[in-house]
């Protein structure tokens, strides 16, 4: 008797040993989305580089309050800036603070541009903010958010 119940403990844990390795590795696939997937503070950071994003009435972003459907949301974006040789917009981002990867368009820009302005139209999981973000010559980044109410479709 006490030779089966150890060759049957035995077992079990060999069993055990064998199974919790690919259980443990299945669970870290599922939380890991993709290679672009990131929450939007750290996709912030990434951009920003760790500076201070500065709300600004010199982005104006136009976007509408409610989209019906989230697969094909119009975004607008014009940065007051006279894109000279010494002070011009470098780069505009755009981001959804919700979505799998929040970074929906990243525009770069030099003086021979003219004006800072972009439109495009992105693709929202579900009603959240949508952020741009201008990044200045000067090494500083202004913002102007809104936030869009999506009544059907989205990502998922």
């Amino acid at each position: 008797m006490e030779r089966r119940s150890f060759l049957k403990g035995f077992g079990a844990a060999a069993a055990c040993a064998i199974a919790l390795p690919h259980v443990a590795s299945a669970a870290e696939e599922k939380k890991s989305g993709g290679p672009n997937e990131m929450n939007f503070e750290t996709a912030v950071a990434a951009i920003t580089g760790g500076k201070a994003l500065t709300p600004s009435a010199k982005v104006k972003m136009e976007a509408p309050e409610i989209a019906e459907n989230g697969a094909v949301v119009p975004v607008k974006v014009t940065v007051d800036s006279p894109m000279s040789a010494k002070e011009y917009v470098k780069a505009i981002h755009i981001l959804a603070s919700k979505n799998g990867n929040v970074r929906c368009a990243n525009i770069y820009l030099t003086p021979a541009n003219g004006e800072a302005y972009f439109g495009t139209r992105i693709k929202l999981g579900g009603t959240q903010d949508v952020v741009a973000i201008a990044e200045m010559s000067d090494g500083t980044f202004l913002s102007a958010k809104q936030n869009v109410k999506v009544t059907i479709g989205g990502c998922g």
